[in-house]
Protein backbone atom coordinates (compact mmCIF):
# COMPACT_ATOMS: atom_id res chain seq x y z
CA UNK A 1 0.00 0.00 0.00
CA UNK A 2 1.37 3.39 -1.00
CA UNK A 3 1.30 5.90 1.86
CA UNK A 4 1.59 9.69 1.90
CA UNK A 5 2.61 11.62 5.03
CA UNK A 6 0.47 14.76 5.47
CA UNK A 7 2.36 17.37 7.50
CA UNK A 8 1.13 20.15 9.78
CA UNK A 9 2.29 22.77 7.26
CA UNK A 10 0.23 21.13 4.48
CA UNK A 11 -2.73 20.89 6.86
CA UNK A 12 -2.47 24.56 7.81
CA UNK A 13 -2.41 25.73 4.19
CA UNK A 14 -5.21 23.38 3.10
CA UNK A 15 -7.38 24.36 6.06
CA UNK A 16 -7.05 28.02 5.06
CA UNK A 17 -8.13 27.07 1.53
CA UNK A 18 -11.07 25.08 2.88
CA UNK A 19 -12.17 28.01 5.06
CA UNK A 20 -12.28 30.20 1.94
CA UNK A 21 -14.25 27.55 0.02
CA UNK A 22 -16.95 27.13 2.67
CA UNK A 23 -17.37 30.77 3.73
CA UNK A 24 -20.23 31.40 1.30
CA UNK A 25 -22.26 28.60 2.94
CA UNK A 26 -22.39 30.73 6.11
CA UNK A 27 -22.51 27.78 8.50
CA UNK A 28 -23.87 28.47 11.96
CA UNK A 29 -22.53 25.25 13.48
CA UNK A 30 -20.00 22.50 12.84
CA UNK A 31 -20.25 18.76 13.34
CA UNK A 32 -16.83 17.17 13.56
CA UNK A 33 -16.55 13.47 12.81
CA UNK A 34 -14.41 11.85 15.49
CA UNK A 35 -11.64 11.16 15.42
CA UNK A 36 -10.28 12.19 12.03
CA UNK A 37 -12.34 15.36 11.72
CA UNK A 38 -11.67 16.77 15.18
CA UNK A 39 -8.42 18.62 14.49
CA UNK A 40 -9.92 20.07 11.32
CA UNK A 41 -13.15 21.01 13.13
CA UNK A 42 -11.32 22.98 15.79
CA UNK A 43 -9.25 24.89 13.24
CA UNK A 44 -12.24 25.52 10.96
CA UNK A 45 -14.29 26.78 13.92
CA UNK A 46 -11.53 29.27 14.73
CA UNK A 47 -11.21 30.37 11.10
CA UNK A 48 -14.98 30.76 10.65
CA UNK A 49 -15.47 32.25 14.13
CA UNK A 50 -17.98 29.58 15.16
CA UNK A 51 -18.48 28.46 18.75
CA UNK A 52 -21.17 25.87 18.03
CA UNK A 53 -19.13 22.68 17.51
CA UNK A 54 -20.57 19.21 18.05
CA UNK A 55 -19.22 15.74 17.36
CA UNK A 56 -20.33 12.35 16.16
CA UNK A 57 -17.99 9.41 16.59
CA UNK A 58 -17.91 6.63 14.08
CA UNK A 59 -16.10 3.35 13.79
CA UNK A 60 -15.45 1.90 10.36
CA UNK A 61 -11.69 1.25 10.42
CA UNK A 62 -9.37 -0.56 12.79
CA UNK A 63 -6.07 1.00 11.76
CA UNK A 64 -6.08 0.53 7.99
CA UNK A 65 -8.48 -2.48 8.09
CA UNK A 66 -12.07 -1.73 7.15
CA UNK A 67 -14.86 -3.25 9.25
CA UNK A 68 -18.05 -4.78 7.83
CA UNK A 69 -20.44 -2.24 9.42
CA UNK A 70 -20.25 1.36 10.53
CA UNK A 71 -21.25 2.36 14.06
CA UNK A 72 -22.38 5.89 15.02
CA UNK A 73 -22.05 7.27 18.56
CA UNK A 74 -23.28 10.62 19.85
CA UNK A 75 -26.35 12.75 19.53
CA UNK A 76 -26.45 16.22 18.04
CA UNK A 77 -28.67 18.93 19.50
CA UNK A 78 -29.19 21.96 17.30
CA UNK A 79 -30.99 25.01 18.65
CA UNK A 80 -31.91 27.80 16.24
CA UNK A 81 -29.40 26.96 13.49
CA UNK A 82 -30.27 26.54 9.84
CA UNK A 83 -26.90 25.66 8.24
CA UNK A 84 -24.41 23.10 9.57
CA UNK A 85 -21.01 22.15 8.17
CA UNK A 86 -20.00 18.50 8.65
CA UNK A 87 -16.22 17.98 8.72
CA UNK A 88 -13.97 14.96 8.32
CA UNK A 89 -10.37 14.51 7.31
CA UNK A 90 -11.03 12.30 4.26
CA UNK A 91 -13.80 10.78 2.18
CA UNK A 92 -12.01 7.47 1.62
CA UNK A 93 -14.68 4.82 1.11
CA UNK A 94 -17.24 7.57 1.77
CA UNK A 95 -19.33 5.27 3.93
CA UNK A 96 -18.75 7.28 7.10
CA UNK A 97 -19.79 10.59 5.56
CA UNK A 98 -22.73 9.03 3.77
CA UNK A 99 -24.02 7.43 6.98
CA UNK A 100 -23.62 10.61 9.01
CA UNK A 101 -25.16 12.87 6.36
CA UNK A 102 -28.12 10.47 6.03
CA UNK A 103 -28.54 10.41 9.83
CA UNK A 104 -28.42 14.21 10.13
CA UNK A 105 -30.70 14.91 7.17
CA UNK A 106 -33.23 12.33 8.40
CA UNK A 107 -33.29 13.62 11.99
CA UNK A 108 -32.99 17.37 11.34
CA UNK A 109 -35.10 18.01 8.24
CA UNK A 110 -35.28 21.79 8.79
CA UNK A 111 -31.48 22.19 8.68
CA UNK A 112 -29.24 22.39 5.60
CA UNK A 113 -26.13 20.25 5.95
CA UNK A 114 -23.02 20.45 3.78
CA UNK A 115 -19.89 18.35 4.12
CA UNK A 116 -16.23 19.24 3.75
CA UNK A 117 -13.00 17.25 3.82
CA UNK A 118 -9.32 17.80 3.25
CA UNK A 119 -9.12 14.73 0.99
CA UNK A 120 -11.51 12.98 -1.36
CA UNK A 121 -11.00 9.69 -3.21
CA UNK A 122 -12.87 9.47 -6.49
CA UNK A 123 -13.83 5.88 -5.62
CA UNK A 124 -15.76 7.15 -2.57
CA UNK A 125 -19.49 6.36 -2.44
CA UNK A 126 -20.06 9.90 -1.13
CA UNK A 127 -18.65 13.10 -2.61
CA UNK A 128 -18.30 15.95 -0.10
CA UNK A 129 -19.72 19.34 -1.03
CA UNK A 130 -16.28 20.89 -0.45
CA UNK A 131 -12.85 19.24 -0.58
CA UNK A 132 -9.25 20.27 -1.25
CA UNK A 133 -7.10 17.31 -2.36
CA UNK A 134 -7.72 14.17 -4.36
CA UNK A 135 -6.29 11.18 -2.47
CA UNK A 136 -4.71 8.46 -4.55
CA UNK A 137 -2.94 6.68 -1.69
CA UNK A 138 -3.35 6.02 2.03
CA UNK A 139 -2.95 9.35 3.89
CA UNK A 140 -0.95 9.33 7.12
CA UNK A 141 -2.02 12.51 8.91
CA UNK A 142 0.50 14.26 11.16
CA UNK A 143 -1.86 13.88 14.14
CA UNK A 144 -1.76 10.10 13.64
CA UNK A 145 1.96 9.65 12.96
CA UNK A 146 3.57 12.40 15.04
CA UNK A 147 1.74 11.44 18.23
CA UNK A 148 1.46 7.70 17.66
CA UNK A 149 1.40 5.71 20.88
CA UNK A 150 4.42 3.46 21.22
CA UNK A 151 3.40 -0.15 21.64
Amino acid sequence: MIKKYYSYEEFKEDTKKLIKKVESFEAEAIVGIARGGLTLSHCMAEGLNLREVQTIRTELYDGSCKRQDISLFGICDFKSVKRVLVLDDIADSGETLKAIMNYLELNFKEIEFKSATLFYKKTSVYKPHFWINEAKEWIEFFWEKDYEAKK
